[in-house]
């Protein structure tokens, strides 16, 4: 090999290639952001449209239809999803991954202003807006008070502290939880508004003439000017009580004399406690590409000083951090990441028995790995939980091809061959093979970097880490090594006690191994046997593990979710958010309990929900893990209120929305009747099945409406306008916005309403008056006919069908592959044929992975046969070495059944790293023989002599990686669980698998390849064995 040979001529141009390498990756590594997983925004962009006052009917036909007929031709949509209540529309588009973000929010616009002339002229301008999967908060701070109210803690936070975050570095927005913003509250009396004859508009109209605000010019003499401020308008309630509104025959009616101005809260229906206290929460989101852990750590040193200006009685807590699971996954990570490098290196040491031996391939675990943060920082990735990852796994890699080169060269020199001259060559001999296990291992992950989707983005970063990572070890093995080997090893002629034993040991194993070897060759068809039934054992294996898209992680807190029924207020919400919070507090490990009634930062949101995030102890303070908790707390939740269904959830891994629970089956119908129809039928079964809990549906056609039917020729007779009796319940009921007042340099709206005492009941509605022609009072009970009605709490369309969603968790016990396959047949036997599928959610996210995944291994299969067959210049030999793998395959599933782990996306990625690692037995073993049978040799006896001289590179790499995964087999603390299936992969693969390959590959040797030396490789001119 030239560049092993420049290298021992030059050792100083080897340290120093080896010292840039570092140099650069250290500048690399520093300048890389962290973050938990890879950035995976799919390009999404949501339409939101505010109708005030109208029904979930109204906003589907008037709004949420136009919308969806101009959208839906943009290029590029994946899934187009719509939800039409009471109020507001809100469409959601998703594109295919490869779409431009920007470029799918200015298509979106584009397509929105087309129809705006559509749409009814009182709704609210649509509002687009990029929906991206960073714009979670990444921290909660609560504040709580026992001496001021709500709207002062509001102001405090939105005004001061607000602002002081978000000059953090790395901070995108802050947002405000619970808020409750001042609002100048005007509350009438229908009963003496009728007595004084006045109506809503006329107060309406009164406060926008007499509230304004306008300038009034200067006042110029010949040596001083004025600048003229009108006091025009309305700072405190008293001054908006004295508000005239008409003149009554001398006597003038005030605002006061028909109800009463307050400052108060613009909205009060939602609430935020933290630990039972009432409190307001600011939300720090981070930017996209900022690094989480120090925009988290940022805030942490921000506190005292908040802390310490906070005014008397205002308390500030961390409500919730998700940051802390980040940080202990990654600590977690590096501390695996010691422990095994410490084996490698323990190993190797057992091996070689010689501490300057030993040296060699450790020196190229550092070079390798931060070598591989320059390919991380070329290509725009991340340090996540998933590059991370692929360097631990690299770490029993990367010492490879050095442990290979330093073998064969430490051979040589043991039989008494001079250093340089052994290092020589020992690189011509092995080079070949180290480029070719190089160049393998990188070509099992190239199809990973092509994989489609979320799981294929995210795992695109873990492949090519590792690829870089192997590539600059076999650089380093092809260089460094042979340079290392050539200066620091020499002959001995004395061994220690301990390196004699050590050598008895493995001569006794390879006396033992060739004697095996001979003897299977003789009968070939029993060891065609044994492989036939272990290839057959993967596939029996295969059908018998569970599958879901990731294991459940133990993230250190949980979300509790609680829905009351349709129509419910927020004082019955809140008056079961209290108990939910009396069953936490009996919790040993929860730490803060952060809950949200009528959650949601787009107002306005539906009243009869909860969310609460409660934080647990650490990890290594508690025995319970957070799966535990919340499946104890599971059935006091759901059993111990009855009022409402309530259950834990536990937080999804690989950066899934926690709002959507993992099983989401769409069900498509012509016509809401008949999607309820079918909805109820295959609910019916739903319920019937064990594996899913809490199973529901979003088509709720239960949401109590009264409706109110008007006498259109009564009206017409009292001369009192259709759009009058619609505008008069619209303020007194909705609360109109009709003008602002100035508090503190700040502008807050004036909103007029009906006194909550005076619209409490159905028959409130009818006690309300309205103007005619004339200028007389008219009752609304003369004109409106009142029904109490049902109607849907809001109506749903998927890829522009009529649709609803079963969502539900899923059991303990139960995998999301089971719960897929239920619903299916449960599908097919249960809905009618005008019914259509499909998925949504997690659910489709593993649907897809796997298929993606399965193309991916087909995929790697097909690539390292054919790098193998360029690199032999031919088609057996790569066969033999591909016949490894479903060897390996057996041993892998076989370690994951008895581990108690599932095929989930972590271990199918660990079969596919599979691939390459196990074939690199095979291309030492078969690489060697064909040198042999170069010169002449026989091919039995090549490839008898070529698997014993070889069994020792073998074991020593087989240990090496087994002993590198082994620490994430048994890894414990923050994000074990989807750490532990790749481990346990690589280690029951990897054993099982070389000892089945090491005789395996010598029976498909003699039997695959033709006597004739000539007709076998030719060796390279470079690889030429120099004979002595």
């Amino acid at each position: 090999m030239i560049l092993s040979d420049l290298s021992i001529r030059r050792p100083v141009l080897a340290t120093v290639m080896s010292l840039m390498i570092i140099l650069i990756g250290l500048i690399a590594f520093d300048r890389l952001p962290v973050r938990e997983y890879p950035n995976i925004d799919a390009p999404v962009v949501s339409v939101r449209t505010v109708y005030p006052g109208a029904s979930a009917a109204v906003m589907e036909s008037q709004i949420t239809k136009p919308l969806e007929d101009s959208l839906s031709g943009i290029e590029g949509i994946r899934t187009i999803k719509s939800v039409s209540r009471e109020a507001v529309s809100q469409i959601t588009v998703e594109f295919v991954q490869s779409r431009d973000p920007e470029a799918a929010a200015n298509d979106t616009r584009d397509r929105v202003a087309r129809v705006r002339g559509l749409l009814p002229g009182e709704a609210e301008d649509p509002v687009v807006a990029k929906i991206e999967a960073d714009a979670q908060a990444i921290i909660w701070l609560a504040f709580s008070s026992d001496r001021q109210s709500p709207l002062e803690i509001t102001d405090y936070a939105d005004r001061v502290v607000a602002d002081q975050l978000k000059t953090l570095p790395g901070v995108a927005s802050v947002i405000v939880g619970g808020q409750r913003r001042y609002a100048m509250r005007v509350w009438l009396d229908p009963s003496r508004m009728a007595a004084l004859g006045v109506t809503v508009q006329d107060v309406e109209t009164a406060l926008r003439s007499q509230n304004t605000e306008l300038p009034s010019g200067r006042i110029e003499g010949p040596m001083r000017e004025f600048t003229v401020q009108a006091e025009t308008d309305l700072k405190t309630p008293e001054e908006f009580e004295r508000v005239i509104i008409r003149d009554s025959g001398g006597a003038l009616v005030r605002l006061g004399d028909l109800g009463r101005a307050e400052i108060g809260a613009e909205d009060e229906r939602n609430i935020v406690r933290v630990n039972g206290r009432a409190a307001v929460g600011l939300g720090i989101v981070k930017q996209s590409t900022a690094n989480t852990l120090a925009v988290a750590q940022a805030v942490k040193a921000e506190l005292p000083r908040i802390e310490a200006a906070l005014p008397e009685g205002m308390q500030l807590k961390v409500g919730f951090d998700s940051s802390i699971f980040i940080e202990k996954s990654i600590d977690a990570v590096y501390t695996t990441m010691i422990e095994a490098m410490v084996l490698v290196v323990a190993v190797i040491f057992l091996f070689l028995r010689n501490w300057r031996a030993t040296l060699i391939p450790f020196v190229t675990i550092p070079v390798s790995l931060i070598g591989a943060f320059i390919f991380l920082y070329a290509m725009g990735f991340t340090i996540n939980v998933l590059t991370l990852l692929g360097l631990v796994l690299a770490i029993g890699l990367v010492v490879d091809d050095a442990i290979v080169m330093l073998e064969n060269i430490y051979r040589h020199i043991e039989e008494g061959m001079p250093p340089v001259e052994a290092a020589v060559k020992g690189a011509r001999e092995i080079g070949f093979a180290v480029m070719a296990m190089t160049l393998t291992l990188v070509a099992v992950f190239a199809p990973l970097a092509f994989a489609e989707g979320n799981t294929g983005k995210l795992f695109t970063e873990f492949a090519m880490t590792v690829a870089a990572a192997v590539l600059v070890s076999g650089f380093v093995a092809l260089t460094l090594t042979p340079m290392m080997a050539s200066r620091m090893l020499r002959h001995e002629t004395r061994h220690g006690a301990f390196f004699n034993f050590g050598e008895r040991v493995l001569t006794g194993l390879n006396s033992a191994y060739t004697r095996g070897v001979t003897r299977v060759l003789k009968h070939p068809l029993i060891m065609v046997l044994v492989f036939v039934l272990v290839a057959a054992a993967a596939f029996g294996l295969l059908k018998s593990l569970k599958s879901e898209l990731a294991p459940t992680e133990d993230r250190g807190f949980f979300i509790g979710f609680m829905l009351a029924p349709e129509g419910a207020t927020l004082q019955y919400t809140d008056q079961y958010a209290r108990q939910l919070e009396g069953i936490y507090q009996n919790v040993p490990e929860v730490r803060t309990a952060f809950v949200v009634v009528a959650p949601g930062l787009e107002r306005p949101n539906p009243v009869n929900t909860a969310l609460s995030f409660v934080m647990l102890d650490p990890w290594e303070e508690r025995t319970r893990s957070q799966m535990d908790i919340t499946a104890s707390l599971g059935p006091q939740m759901f059993m111990g209120m009855p009022g409402v269904l309530a259950f834990p959830i536990n937080p999804p891994s690989l950066g899934q929305s926690f709002r959507n629970p993992p099983l989401q089956f769409v069900v498509q119908a012509p016509s809401y009747d008949a999607l309820n129809t079918a909805v109820e039928a295959l609910m019916a079964k739903v319920r019937e099945y064990p594996g899913l809990s809490n199973p529901d549906t979003d088509l709720k056609l239960t949401k109590p409406q009264l409706k109110v039917e008007i006498n259109r020729d009564k009206a017409a007779q009292m001369g009192v306008g259709i759009d009058t009796v619609g505008r008069t319940l619209e303020t007194l009921l909705g609360g109109r916005e009709v003008t602002r007042f100035k508090r503190d340099s700040e502008q807050y709206d004036v909103i007029v309403q009906l006194d909550p005492a005076a619209r409490a009941v159905p028959q409130d509605l009818t006690a309300l008056y309205v103007r005619g022609r004339d200028g007389g009072l008219t009752p609304l009970s003369n004109l409106v006919a009142l029904t109490e009605t049902v109607a849907p709490k809001e109506l749903n369309h998927f890829n522009r069908q009529r649709a609803a969603i079963i969502s539900a968790n899923i059991a303990p016990g139960y995998t999301l592959g089971e719960a897929l396959a239920f619903m299916d047949q449960a599908a097919a036997d249960t809905l009618p044929p005008s019914a259509r599928t499909t998925l949504d959610g997690q659910s489709r996210e593993f649907r897809e992975s796997g298929q993606t995944l399965l193309i991916t291994f087909a995929l790697a299969l097909a690539i390292i046969y054919l790098v193998l067959a360029a690199q032999f210049e031919s088609f057996v030999s790569p066969f033999i070495i591909m016949l490894t793998v479903p060897l390996a395959a057996t041993g892998a599933l076989l370690a994951l059944k008895l581990s108690g782990g599932t095929l989930n996306v972590y271990s199918q990625i660990g079969l596919v790293m599979l691939v390459g690692l196990i074939t690199k037995h095979g291309i030492l073993i078969v690489e060697f023989a064909n040198q042999l049978r170069a010169r002449g040799r026989r091919k039995v006896e090549a490839v008898i002599e070529a698997s014993s001289l070889r069994l020792r590179p073998i074991l020593m790499t087989t240990a090496a990686m087994v002993l590198g995964a082994v620490p994430l087999a048994v890894a414990t603390g923050a994000g074990a669980e989807s750490r532990s299936p790749i481990g346990w992969v690589i280690v029951g693969g990897l054993l099982l698998g070389t000892l089945l390959t090491l005789f395996v590959i010598p029976v498909a040797y003699t039997l695959l390849t033709r006597e004739r030396a000539e007709t076998a490789n030719p060796v390279p001119p470079e690889t030429e064995p120099v004979l002595n």
